[in-house]
């Protein structure tokens, strides 16, 4: 796939691209830092920038300089074509394949693995809303801030500073001391997030799970949204119902190399298919 893209003054055009919808891509539980604007565009920040996107038709625009373009077209995977990947996954199981008409536009970020780490630990036993205040409080707490009033995901460095009761204005309650745990045992080395693209997957997620908190499905989801290892396939609550509905012959490594994508097309598709679920 060769991406198509002009460079402009203050934004760079994106078109054609197909497969990749903000509001599925963005406001699905994988990232925590994005909203939507009143005039259907997004702000977000990540990797210590901040940038706005709109999306008109097949075209995608990205309100940044065509340096930091760079960083943006690896963060959203704008790369690589997700039409082929749905093919792939459609082969797999017709219910799969149905599932993956629902939701078309809904890529993996390629997000930054520290920032994955802690808002996933963060993520446990919460729901979207709250995860994303909590994450935004914390950036305020001790991130730099990068414009007026927007903040740069904290630092590993900026993070050893706090204690539990230092974190308590974020109101991550449980949570917090699993935060200082993670954020402890990465620092002394302990566990090492820089070894994790070179491990297996079993190896990656015993690397992880080293931190108190880190279970199974967190572990799942910062292999896949902060490693970008697209065998991760999360299951909560929610997804087990799924699975057992729609799926109840198969297990998330049924679906190959691109088992996350699969999660997130299954996890979609559910939820706007509550009737499925009636007497489940």
């Amino acid at each position: 796939m060769i991406l198509e893209y002009k460079i402009f003054e203050n934004r760079v055009e994106v078109s054609p691209l197909k497969d990749f919808e903000l509001a599925d891509t963005l406001m699905c539980g994988q990232c925590f830092r994005f909203k939507e604007r009143e005039d259907g565009s997004f702000f977000g920040v990540a990797m210590g920038k901040e940038i706005t996107l709109r999306k008109d038709g097949d075209t995608l625009t990205l309100f940044c300089s065509g340096e930091d373009f760079k960083l943006w077209r690896t963060y959203f995977d704008l790369d690589t074509d997700y039409g082929k990947i749905k093919e792939s996954l459609s082969k797999i199981h017709p219910t799969l394949a149905e599932a993956s008409k629902f939701a078309p536009g809904i890529r993996i970020l390629r997000q930054e693995p520290f920032e994955a780490l802690i808002s996933f630990i963060i993520s446990q036993n919460n729901n979207i809303k709250r995860i994303s205040g909590i994450v935004e409080k914390l950036c305020s707490l001790c991130g730099e801030e990068i414009g007026d009033g927007v903040y740069a995901f904290p630092t590993l460095e900026a993070m050893a500073k706090l204690s539990v009761e230092d974190l308590a204005p974020i109101k991550a309650g449980f949570r917090a001391k699993y935060i200082v745990d993670a954020v402890a045992k990465v620092r002394s080395g302990e566990v090492c997030l820089e070894a994790i693209p070179e491990m297996s997957f079993d190896s990656a997620k015993a690397e992880l799970m080293k931190i108190k908190g880190v279970g199974e499905k967190v572990a799942h989801c910062v292999l896949l949204y902060g490693f970008h290892r697209l065998e991760g396939f999360p299951m909560d609550v929610w997804m087990k119902r799924a699975m057992a509905v729609l799926f109840p012959e198969n297990k998330g490594e049924d679906f190959g190399e691109f088992a996350g994508i699969a999660q997130q097309y299954i996890f979609h598709y559910a939820r706007l298919h509550p009737e499925l679920f009636e007497n489940s």
